[in-house]
C-alpha cells in the first residue's frame, strides 16, 4: 500500500517573472548548501534540483531553446579544453594498458544497463545511456538527440557522479590515511580576453552550423571537435572563466529539470534502489579492474583504481591531485574512456536495444 502523493505548493496562476524568481532563488540555496556538504557537480544538480521542485509545483517555465543551444556548444569547448596534447602521449605510451583499461570499464556499463534495459528499470534505453561511463552532462546531452529520456539518464548519470566520488574519496582517504584537501574556486580570475573572444566565437559558430547540420547533438559535438583540433595545433587557447561556466551548468540543469513530471519523479524514486545497486557493482567490477592492471602491469593500486573509477572525471582529478599518484595517467585513462564512450555510445546503444527482448515491467511505465 502506498500513501499519497506528496503536495507541493502551486505556482499556477503566479507570473511567469515570479516563477523565474522562485527558480533562481531557490537554485541559489540549493547550489551553496550543496557546495558546503562539497557535493561534486553542485552547480548541475543545484539548479536541476531546484528546477525539478518547480516544475512539481506547475510553474510552467521554460528555458529558451537558443540558450540551450548555446549552453550545448560551451559544454563542448570545455570538454575540448581538457584534450591536451600531452594526455594522448600519455595513451600512446601505454596503450595496451588503456585498451584493457577503457574496454574493460565500458564492457562492464554496457552490460549493466542492458540487465536494467532488460527488466525495464528505465523505459528505452535511457538505461543504457544512464549506465555509459562517460561525461554526465555530455551523456545526457547525446541520449536526448538519441531519443532516450534525458531526464531519466541524466538522473542515473549524476546520481553515479555523487556515489563514484564519494567511495573513490573514503577509498583515497582509507589508503592515504587522510582526506583531500578542497579545492575553493575562485569565480572572478583574471580573464584573457582575446582568447575569450576566440572561444565563444568558435561555441556561436558550432551553435549556429549545428542548426544545418543531421548530427545528433551537434551543438556539443561540434565546437567540441573544432576547439579541439584548433588548440591542439596550437591556434587558440580556450578561455572559459568559472562564472560562464556557472550560468551554462545553469541553464543545461533547469533544461533539464524543468522536463520533469509527478509520473518521472515517481519512476525515478520507485527505480532507486535498483539504479543504485547497478551503480555499486559497476564501483566494485572497476575496484576488480583496478587489481588486474596492478598485478598485472605493476600500476600503483590506489592510481589504478581512481584510473578506472567510472564517472565524474572532474571529482576523480581533484581527489588524485591531492594525492600521491600518477595523474596524467589518470587523467588520460578518464579522458580515452570519456571519448570511447563520446563517439561509440550510440551505437552500443541502438546495438543493445535492437537485441533485448525485454521481459513484463515490474513497475509501471512512464
Amino acid at each position: 500500500m502506498t500513501g499519497p502523493a506528496p503536495q507541493f505548493p502551486s505556482l499556477h496562476g503566479v507570473r511567469t517573472s515570479v516563477k523565474w524568481a522562485a527558480l533562481s532563488v531557490l537554485s541559489v540555496a540549493l547550489v551553496v548548501a550543496l557546495e558546503m556538504l562539497r557535493i561534486p557537480a553542485a552547480l548541475l544538480l543545484g539548479t536541476m534540483a531546484a528546477a525539478i521542485l518547480v516544475a512539481m509545483a506547475e510553474g510552467s517555465v521554460r528555458v529558451p531553446q537558443p540558450a540551450f543551444v548555446v549552453a550545448q556548444a560551451i559544454i563542448g569547448c570545455m570538454i575540448a579544453r581538457s584534450l591536451a596534447p600531452s594526455l594522448f602521449v600519455e595513451m600512446l605510451k601505454d596503450w595496451p594498458l588503456f585498451v584493457a583499461g577503457v574496454f574493460s570499464v565500458v564492457a562492464a556499463s554496457s552490460g549493466l544497463g542492458w540487465l536494467l534495459a532488460r527488466f525495464q528499470v528505465l523505459p528505452g534505453s535511457a538505461a543504457i545511456w544512464g549506465s555509459a561511463p562517460g561525461g554526465a552532462t555530455a551523456m545526457a546531452l547525446l541520449a536526448e538527440a538519441h531519443g532516450a529520456d534525458i531526464r531519466l539518464v541524466a538522473f542515473m548519470q549524476y546520481l553515479r557522479v555523487v556515489l563514484v566520488a564519494g567511495v573513490a574519496s573514503v577509498v583515497t582517504r582509507i589508503w592515504t590515511a587522510g582526506a583531500p584537501s578542497p579545492h575553493g574556486v575562485n569565480w572572478l580570475p583574471p580573464v584573457e580576453w582575446i582568447s575569450f573572444a576566440e572561444t565563444m566565437a568558435l561555441a556561436a559558430l558550432g551553435a549556429f552550423a549545428a542548426r544545418f547540420t543531421r548530427i545528433p547533438a551537434g551543438a556539443l559535438l561540434l565546437p567540441l571537435a573544432t576547439a579541439a583540433f584548433l588548440q591542439g595545433v596550437g591556434a587558440v587557447r580556450i578561455e572559459l572563466p568559472p562564472s560562464l561556466l556557472a550560468v551554462t551548468y545553469a541553464v543545461i540543469g533547469w533544461s533539464i529539470g524543468l522536463r520533469f513530471t509527478r509520473s518521472a519523479l515517481i519512476h525515478a524514486a520507485r527505480a532507486l534502489p535498483r539504479i543504485a545497486t547497478s551503480i555499486f557493482a559497476l564501483i566494485g567490477a572497476c575496484g576488480l579492474f583496478a587489481a588486474a592492471l596492478t598485478y598485472a602491469a605493476g600500476v600503483d593500486p590506489l592510481t589504478a583504481y581512481l584510473a578506472t573509477s567510472p564517472g565524474g572525471a572532474d571529482s576523480v582529478a581533484i581527489i588524485a591531485a591531492s594525492s600521491h599518484v600518477d595523474l596524467s595517467f589518470v587523467m588520460a585513462m578518464q579522458v580515452a574512456r570519456f571519448l570511447v564512450v563520446l563517439f561509440a555510445g550510440p551505437t552500443i546503444a541502438r546495438f543493445i536495444a535492437g537485441r533485448m527482448k525485454p521481459r513484463p515491467p515490474a513497475d509501471r511505465p512512464l
